[in-house]
């Protein structure tokens, strides 16, 4: 187990010191100029499409794609993830993970409009993402197949064992003793794999219903407290704000060991949580019934800015306000911060906030999963074995080791990500004459309806 600890751990430094961020990065500023900066410019019409209703009854709308893909986002990274990294890399990190959402949101419209476009059509409703537009738009299904393969690593065995080892991680404060814990921490696995296999055995749709209700419930209780215990400290925050810049911009400490940078760990702890640009949110936003791709391209940036802007900057401000340095990392540095400020009931509260995101980030996480496996092979009795496998993940996952759990999910992260932004890459011109199409019909007072032919392709299955 040290030694793959030991190869995952470089392979993790080697993909995100080299490769990845400066892909991210690079990729994000492009997308945003072309796009003539279209997550800040179209921000208001993103928030009106969200109140458009589904043509079907059976389908999913724009608002239920966006509490897919926020379910996915929001998870124990905006706790668990945001707090390690504060830990590790300082407060100038929380910066970098601004800056990563903002530029990242771009990305995230780019591959959700073509996830749209290129979407197909089963019996209930519709399906797609990267390894569908690899193969339809790019013409290469062994690329789809690879990525399809590292989405379903890395989602129903990666991020779900992490998940699920958060909240083994978080009740342990119940109990006290190695094998009370250990018991514990099995017995919440089976309860969430329970939870989970209700939910995925009944469909999208109720995954979409589930997480409509779940995810904003939560996200707002958070929300509330973050503001409470901010606003009760409003007199720290401009020392706050002004060590996060100060970190931030420490080029000293930056280049003296960039792998261990406010840079490194805010930039790959954002990815995690936002997962802008990676590949994972298209497969949610090919599941919305809406009359213009455009539409979910832009309701997706939302999800990354609820998820970067909103949640994480909640749980930051929370920790910062209590300050990191004490030994603590991860949930228990969380509920120490939070039990610093409001008592006992604070440590309750987020050990409830972990098990609803976790829970809910494994319902989206699966959405994700299934989709790429029934583009790989879809099959019932497949299914069926692939849902099994899934659910006992869950379990494992409650009783990993932790280095081994996260350096798995980054490395896995890592590879999806990086075959996903070399595809929207080649493919962003589509994205683009669909926004500008968009954009068009607006002018002219319609309520935009797509039609593939007009922007000059002919390879869709809906359009």
């Amino acid at each position: 187990m040290t030694f793959i600890n030991e190869l995952l751990k470089n392979t993790n430094d080697f993909l995100y010191g080299y490769i990845l961020i400066a892909l991210l990065v690079l990729a994000g500023i492009y997308f945003t100029i072309r796009t003539k900066f279209v997550q800040i410019t179209m921000i208001p019409e993103a928030f009106r499409t969200l109140t458009e209703k589904k043509s079907d009854e059976k389908g999913v709308s724009s608002f239920q794609a966006l509490m897919i893909s926020t379910a996915s986002r929001v998870g124990t990274g905006n706790i668990a993830g945001v707090a390690s990294a504060l830990a590790a890399g300082g407060p100038g990190a929380i910066f970098w993970m601004w800056l990563l959402g903002i530029i990242g949101s771009a990305s995230a419209f780019v591959e959700s409009t073509l996830a749209q476009i290129y979407k197909e059509k089963d019996d209930k409703a519709f399906r797609g993402g990267p390894a569908y537009y690899i193969q339809k738009a790019l013409g290469k299904r062994w690329l789809g197949i690879i990525f399809a393969i590292l989405l379903i690593l890395c989602f129903a065995f990666g991020f779900n064992a992490l998940q699920a080892y958060n909240v083994s991680s978080a009740v342990e404060y119940y109990v006290s003793g190695n094998e009370a814990k250990k018991i514990l921490g099995l017995v919440m696995g089976i309860i969430l794999m329970i939870a989970t296999a209700y939910t995925i055995f009944g469909g999208v749709h109720r995954i979409g219903i589930i997480t409509s209700v779940i995810v904003p419930i939560m996200a707002i209780l958070y929300i509330c407290l973050g503001l409470f215990i901010t606003l009760t400290n409003i007199t720290a925050l401009p020392g706050i704000f002004a060590e996060v810049f100060k970190q931030a911009f420490d080029i000293k400490s930056i280049a003296g060991g960039f792998m261990g940078s406010c840079v490194m760990y805010g930039i790959k702890r954002g990815l995690f949580s936002n997962e802008a640009g990676m590949g994972s949110a298209p497969n949610a936003a090919a599941t919305a019934d809406v009359s213009h791709p455009v539409k979910q391209g832009l309701v997706q940036m939302i999800s990354v800015y609820i998820d970067t802007l909103i949640i994480c900057t909640t749980t930051a401000m929370m920790i910062l306000v209590y300050g990191v340095g004490n030994g603590e990392t991860g949930i228990p540095l969380v509920q120490q911060a939070v039990k610093s400020q409001v008592g006992e009931i604070g440590i309750h509260f987020i050990i409830v906030s972990i098990i609803f995101f976790a829970f809910s980030s494994m319902v989206g996480n699966y959405c994700y999963a299934e989709s790429n496996l029934r583009f790989i092979k879809d099959n019932k009795v497949v299914l069926l074995v692939f849902r099994l496998f899934c659910l006992g993940a869950i379990v494992l996952g409650s009783i990993a080791n932790f280095d081994t759990v996260w350096n798995l999910a980054d490395v896995l992260m890592g590879f999806m990500a990086i075959v996903n932004i070399i595809a929207i890459l080649l493919l962003y011109p589509i994205a683009v004459k669909a926004l500008d199409d968009y954009k068009k019909q607006k002018k002219e007072g319609k309520d935009p309806v797509f039609k593939a032919s007009d922007i000059g392709i002919h390879d869709t299955e809906c359009w």
